[in-house]
């Protein structure tokens, strides 16, 4: 008789979470280098997995990073390019939402759907108005639960948030997101003009485990596009009593936009920590549900520490560490950004990774790691380097930024150019710096090097496409809002 097969199940695609934080600088974490803000389930996720020491973001501010990150385009190929708002403005009259992605974009979502994938994304999205074609749903996500357009993340307690197309009241109101003061206000007076009964984090944040525990049978990709610790400086009241008295304090008036705080120091790194926090449990819900050995977690920021507004004190923390530069600038403090990659058995724990790499990889890497198709991009897979086969590449990487005067940057090798001020002068001339000399981008020299220069401006000149980049008016006149 002849024994039966007996074939063995094919194994499940890995689930992939991808949780990207907002403004979170380069040194902003203990395994980066932090010393002040503790970050425990960061750190063990490090100690887990992989770290990247030279990752980069899509860009240097919200929406064009997550632009990025979503179709593996870089900002010379992506539709979006600037943090244009479909119409200015911040009250119940004003239509929500950033510039849209186009009719017919494949996403990093609607590619890992195609591929058999549950797809959810909590958070903020900032990729196209509720009504313009172009929210989470219309994208590639079955769905989805968080604030589609980043003004109304100016605060932490928005007055709604949506669940897949239905808006849902959060009973905040329409709190102030700016404000400037002559004197402190007291605890109460704070409460009542500027903190609302829900606190937008920790609701998203059990959505995101609902949505891991309602999927756990099946492969899902969960986005979490938390907006800590972007400001307004507000953080839950026990985590902030965590570090109110650690350090000297000014109060903070609001004269550098958003809303004041009598403790800004305190606020900022329990912004940090709550982040951590929300980490924290979203793996032990992964752990809760026998998931955590066949998840792959990506843990980045969407660009660098912010520029020193709303009471931040990105100095008094070191935020950016040695690098140059802050949220707004192709320096490397405005797009050198942590990177952790855990799975187990497939990612050695406590490895490092000096690839430079960038967002515009993950697609390509989520695309690899769920044997998906995928569409045409910018990036690489960065699997191999993940699993112990280091990556060889001669590539560059390339950014362009035309907001905060136009600007563009090229890493190539240890060569890093940069054009500043390209609006005002077209002429700008290319600086360049040797990073494994110059990490802080101190000594411009481009004179020493002129070849260098020409091939890396060369790139900045023909790596790029026309961005359509369309206004309000288009918007109206095509009927889409």
């Amino acid at each position: 008789m002849i024994p039966a097969l007996i074939l063995a199940a094919a194994p499940q695609p890995p689930n992939i979470v991808l949780i990207m934080a907002d403004d979170l600088g380069y040194g902003e974490i203990g395994a980066y280098g932090q010393t002040k803000i503790e970050t425990p389930n960061l750190d063990r996720l490090a100690k887990e997995g992989m770290m990247f020491t030279d990752f980069y973001s899509g860009a240097p501010v919200c929406a064009p990073s997550r632009s990025v990150l979503m179709t593996g385009r870089h900002s010379g190929h992506s539709q979006i390019r600037g943090n244009k708002k479909l119409k200015p403005g911040y009250s119940p009259a004003v239509p929500e939402g950033q510039v849209p992605l186009e009719d017919g974009t494949v996403t990093m979502a609607s590619m890992l759907k195609e591929a058999g994938y549950a797809t959810g994304i909590v958070g903020k999205w900032g990729l196209g108005g509720p009504h313009t074609g172009s929210a989470p749903n219309d994208r590639g996500f079955d769905w989805w639960f968080g604030v589609n357009c980043q003004t109304m993340m100016h605060t932490f307690y928005p007055p709604h948030v949506w669940r897949n197309r239905e808006k849902i009241d959060l009973g905040n109101g329409w709190l102030p997101i700016r404000a400037r003061l002559n004197e402190v206000p007291t605890h109460e007076e704070y409460h009542k003009d500027y903190v609302g009964p829900v606190y937008v984090e920790t609701v998203e944040t059990t959505r995101a485990k609902e949505f891991i525990r309602k999927n756990q049978d099946q492969p899902f990709f969960l986005y979490v596009a938390t907006a800590l610790p972007h400001v307004a400086l507000q953080a839950p009241e026990e985590m902030l009593n965590k570090y109110k008295g650690r350090w000297p304090e000014t109060p903070y008036l609001g004269q550098r936009g958003y809303t004041p705080h009598r403790w800004p120091r305190a606020a900022y790194a329990a912004m940090i920590s709550t982040l951590d926090k929300q980490v924290g449990e979203l793996l032990s819900t992964l752990e809760e549900h026998g998931l955590k050995e066949n998840t792959l977690v990506l843990f980045t920021s969407d660009n660098g520490a912010t520029h020193d507004v709303g009471g931040v004190d990105t100095e008094f923390f070191d935020s950016v560490g040695p690098l140059k530069g802050r949220k707004g600038s192709v320096c490397e403090g405005g797009i050198r950004v942590p990177m952790i990659a855990r799975w187990p058995g497939r990612i050695e724990a406590g490895s490092k990774s000096e690839l430079p790499s960038a967002a515009w990889d993950l697609m390509a890497t989520a695309a690899e790691a769920a044997s998906a198709n995928a569409p045409k991009t910018d990036g690489i897979s960065l699997m191999p380097e993940l699993t112990g086969d280091p990556i060889s590449t001669d590539r560059h990487l390339l950014w362009e930024y035309p907001e905060y005067g136009g600007q563009q940057a090229v890493r190539w090798g240890d060569w890093k150019a940069v054009r500043r001020n390209v609006k005002r002068n077209p002429d700008a001339p290319v600086q360049l710096y040797n990073l494994a000399k110059d990490l802080a981008e101190t000594t411009d020299v481009a004179k020493e090097h002129p070849e260098i220069v020409e091939k890396l401006y060369q790139l900045m000149v023909n790596d790029r496409s026309t961005n359509k980049y369309p206004d309000w008016e288009d918007w109206v006149q095509k009927g889409r809002l």
